[in-house]
C-alpha cells in the first residue's frame, strides 16, 4: 500500500481563509506533521495523529512525513500561509531529492494557501499592484551579506517589497539594518505597512513613512510591506488606502 504526502497552506490565521481543498485533505489525513503552532490549528479527531515539532527541524520533519507515507499513511504537512513561500514545500522536496529512490514515486501534492503577504496587502488596499519582490529577512539559512545585496538591488529596481520574518528576539539588529539600508537607498518617505497578526483577533495595521520607521514597529508576527516610489495613499475617514498603480510612466 502506498500512502501520500500533501503539503498544505493553512493561510495567515483565520479559519475562513483556509481553502476548501486544504480542508478536504485534512479530513482524509491519517497524520498531520508541522511546526507546533501550526499543528495546533488542526482539530483533533479519531483516526488522526498529530506530530508537532519545534522550529528549525524542517528536513527531519519532512523525512518523518515521507517515511510514514512510505508505510501507507496519508500525511499532511502543514505550513502557515502558502507552503511554497518560505515554508515546507521546499523542505519536503529537498528531503525527497536526498532520500531513498522510492520516495520520488510517492503521491506528493502541494496545496496553495493565502500568504501573509497577500492577506496584509489586501487589508491595506493594493500596495503590491505593480512589480514587487518578497524577501525573508532571517539570516538563519542565508548570510546577511546576501540579504543586504538583495535589499539594495530591490530598492534600485524600485520594487515594492514584502518582508517575512523581520525581527526576532534572537536577531533584533537585522531589521534595524534593513531600515537603514532602505532609508539610504530609497531616499524618500514612501509608505511602509506594518501588518501584525492579520486575520486574527490580534490584528494591527499601521502605515508609516519610511523616514519615520523604527525597528520596534515589527516582530515575528508582523508582515512588512514597503511601497515603491509610485505607491500612493488615499486619505479617508479611518485607515487610509495604500495602492501602487498598475502603470508606470516612462
Amino acid at each position: 500500500m502506498t500512502g501520500s504526502v500533501v503539503i498544505a497552506g493553512l493561510g495567515p490565521g483565520s479559519e475562513t481563509l483556509v481553502t476548501p481543498e486544504v480542508s478536504a485533505a485534512l479530513a482524509k489525513a491519517t497524520d498531520v506533521v508541522g511546526y507546533i503552532p501550526y499543528v495546533a490549528r488542526v482539530a483533533e479527531r479519531p483516526g488522526l495523529t498529530l506530530h508537532p515539532s519545534d522550529n528549525r527541524v524542517e528536513i527531519d520533519r519532512s523525512r518523518h512525513a515521507l517515511e510514514m507515507a512510505s508505510e501507507g499513511r496519508n500525511v499532511v504537512v502543514v505550513s502557515s500561509g502558502d507552503p511554497g513561500v518560505f515554508a515546507m514545500a521546499s523542505a519536503v522536496f529537498e528531503a525527497v531529492e536526498a532520500g531513498p529512490e522510492e520516495w520520488r514515486n510517492l503521491d506528493i501534492q502541494v496545496l496553495p494557501g493565502i500568504t501573509a503577504m497577500l492577506a496584509a496587502a489586501a487589508r491595506a488596499g493594493a500596495p503590491l499592484g505593480h512589480d514587487f519582490c518578497a524577501i525573508n529577512l532571517s539570516d538563519n539559512l542565508k548570510p546577511w551579506a546576501l540579504i543586504e545585496k538583495r535589499l539594495r538591488l530591490a530598492a534600485e529596481a524600485d520594487f515594492a517589497m514584502a518582508f517575512y520574518n523581520p525581527r526576532s528576539k534572537s536577531r533584533p539588529e537585522g531589521f534595524e539594518k534593513t531600515l537603514r539600508i532602505l532609508q539610504d537607498a530609497c531616499g524618500d518617505a514612501r509608505p511602509v505597512i506594518f501588518a501584525r497578526a492579520v486575520s486574527t483577533p490580534d490584528e494591527q495595521l499601521s502605515v508609516v513613512p519610511l523616514t519615520e520607521c523604527t525597528p520596534e514597529m515589527a516582530d515575528m508576527r508582523t508582515m512588512v510591506l514597503v511601497g515603491s516610489s509610485t505607491t500612493r495613499i488615499i486619505e479617508r475617514d479611518g485607515a487610509p488606502i495604500v495602492y501602487t498603480p498598475r502603470s508606470v510612466k516612462a
